[in-house]
């Protein structure tokens, strides 16, 4: 059984007041940095993570490097984890896009899956690439425990993926910033041990 534990990044201004965050290089905001603190002593108090795997951007890195110091394990970059491309949305707030492109923004709510944003990425795009980047770490870390830390797409994504589920439910999952998801891979099965957990969050604050 290989454990691999997914974690969302901390807090940033795009993320406490949305915009569309994408590629953009955000970095965490005052709880951000406590979220990242608080997840990195969560994961080193209970598992031995041989790595930490992430996307490269300056809001996923600070989180991972964070929780790499503290479980003195290696972090490596991750191209395979970054966040969606939102193209033309990026930086726009949701109310900004609906002036812009209101028909759009209303398919992205309702059928996600089949949204093309102008400039950027698919969902199905973003899966296929993401979920090769965690079945890599599993196979890498087989039999041991590796932290993937990534943007709220990709968690998401992640999770329809270990759950058996069609992109088209993506709205389903919730992931707040700086929480923990636990997969167990077993011969290429997914179980999911934990999910959304925040409880290492309770002192400063979730929400985000």
């Amino acid at each position: 059984m290989t454990r691999i534990i997914v974690v969302r990044h901390g807090q940033t201004e795009w993320n406490r007041v949305e915009r569309f965050r994408g590629r953009a290089d955000v970095p965490l905001n005052e709880t951000g940095l406590r979220q990242a603190q608080a997840v990195a002593r969560r994961i080193a108090a209970n598992w031995k993570a041989q790595a930490v795997y992430y996307s490269d951007l300056a809001r996923t890195r600070v989180t991972a490097l964070t929780i790499a110091a503290d479980c003195g394990s290696p972090a490596f970059p991750q191209p395979g984890l970054l966040d969606i491309d939102y193209g033309s949305w990026t930086g726009l707030s949701p109310d900004e896009v609906a002036a812009r492109d209101p028909e759009l923004l209303q398919r992205w709510r309702e059928q996600p899956q089949e949204v093309h944003i102008p400039g950027g990425e698919t969902l199905d795009v973003v899966r296929r690439r993401s979920v090769a980047c965690m079945e890599a770490v599993a196979a890498r870390h087989e039999g041991g425990t590796a932290v993937v830390v990534s943007h709220l797409v990709v968690c998401r994504l992640l999770v329809l993926e270990a759950l058996g589920l069609d992109t088209s439910d993506f709205w389903r999952i919730q992931q707040e910033t700086g929480t923990v998801n636990v997969f167990e891979w077993d011969d290429g099965v997914y179980t999911i041990v934990t999910l959304n957990d925040a409880c290492h969050l309770s002192a400063i604050g979730k929400k985000g």
